[in-house]
């Protein structure tokens, strides 16, 4: 494993960790030549899922293109990125537990905005107007103004 401080490859584990599932094993290493530490993850190599996208075109499932969108749409706010990454577990999980090849990228954007909405408003918000593409103010302050109204429905109904 290279190292991402001074790219040297020879490291040590210092401490390994398996996950709630035991799908996923995180580790410690430290660089051998920098001393610097740094974490990995080691995953069961699942069968290739397929994303199809508006076109009809497909291309293969990308862990690191989901994660991106939803760390830009967090920027700033108090979600770890280990929320994130149990997220995207549990997400590429539900394509195994159903043996999906293709999923619509729909309904991984879906998926994404309802979890952020659960997570956090302004994140969702900041989603929600790339992903649903708003073309105006309106259709933008719609949106709000539905967070608005689930959000005190929320309150009512806890309180």
């Amino acid at each position: 494993m290279k190292c991402p401080f001074c790219s040297h490859v020879d490291n040590k584990v210092v401490d390994s960790r398996v996950s709630k599932d035991a799908a996923v094993i995180r580790r410690r290493r430290q660089c051998l030549d920098c001393g610097q530490r740094f974490t990995t993850y080691e995953r069961v190599e699942e069968l290739e899922t397929f994303v199809v996208k508006k076109d009809g075109s497909r291309e293969i499932y990308d862990r690191g293109k989901v994660r991106n969108g939803i760390i830009k749409a967090l920027q700033k706010r108090p979600v770890s990125i280990n929320q994130v990454e149990e997220f995207l577990d549990g997400l590429e999980a539900s394509f195994q537990e159903h043996n999906l090849r293709e999923i619509p990228a729909k309904e991984i954007g879906e998926a994404v905005i309802n979890w952020l909405r659960g997570v956090d408003d302004v994140a969702y918000v900041r989603f929600a107007s790339v992903y649903r593409e708003f073309r105006d103010v309106q259709e933008f302050m719609r949106e709000l103004e539905n967070l608005i109204a689930s959000r005190m429905e929320a309150t009512k109904n806890h309180a």
